[in-house]
C-alpha cells in the first residue's frame, strides 16, 4: 500500500512539519510489525481539546478531555489474518494537540518527541497491547522505545 496514513486536521491547522511526522513515524511502526504488505492504513485526527472531549464521551462515557484516543478495528489474532487483498483501516487514533503541547512542556521533551511517542504508543493499542498490567506495560514501553530510537527521536528538548 502506497500510503499507510490518512491524517484529518479537525479544528487545528494543518502543518506540512506534522504530516511528515506522522507519515515517518506510522512507517516505522509498520515496518517493525511488518505491515507493509497488509494493505493497512491508520486514520489520525488532529485536533482540539474541545472536540477530544465530546469523542471520549461519545464512545468511551467519559465526559473529559485527554490527550489521545485509540480505536483499533481489529483483534490482535485478526492482524496476522489480514491479506492484502483489500484495503482496510487498522484503527483510528485522536490526538489533542493543545494538551500534547501541554506535556511536551512538562516532561521536558519537545513538541515532535511528544507527538512521536503519543502516535507510537496509540499504533501499539491498535495493535491489541495494553499498560494495565505491569508485564504488558514492559513489552508496550520496550516497543515503543525501539520505534522512537530507530528514528532517533530523543525525550529531550
Amino acid at each position: 500500500m502506497e500510503d499507510i496514513t490518512e491524517i484529518n486536521f479537525l479544528d487545528v491547522d494543518e502543518t506540512k512539519e506534522y504530516d511528515e511526522l506522522i507519515h515517518n513515524v506510522i512507517k516505522k511502526c509498520f515496518e517493525e510489525e511488518k505491515l507493509l504488505e497488509k494493505n493497512l492504513y491508520v486514520n489520525i485526527v488532529l485536533t482540539t481539546p474541545e472536540n477530544i472531549r465530546k469523542i471520549n464521551k461519545e464512545h468511551r462515557g467519559i465526559d473529559k478531555e485527554t490527550d489521545v484516543l485509540s480505536f483499533p478495528m481489529f483483534e490482535p489474532d485478526e492482524i496476522e489474518k489480514i491479506n492484502s487483498e483489500t484495503e482496510d483501516v487498522l484503527g483510528d487514533i485522536v490526538i489533542s494537540l493543545e494538551q500534547i503541547k501541554k506535556q511536551a512542556e512538562e516532561y521536558g521533551h519537545s513538541m515532535e518527541r511528544e507527538l512521536a511517542y503519543m502516535l507510537v504508543h496509540s499504533f501499539y493499542h491498535l495493535m491489541g497491547y495494553d499498560h494495565m498490567v505491569e508485564e504488558d506495560k514492559k513489552i508496550m514501553r520496550e516497543k515503543e522505545e525501539n520505534i522512537l530510537d530507530k528514528l532517533n527521536i530523543k525525550g529531550e528538548k
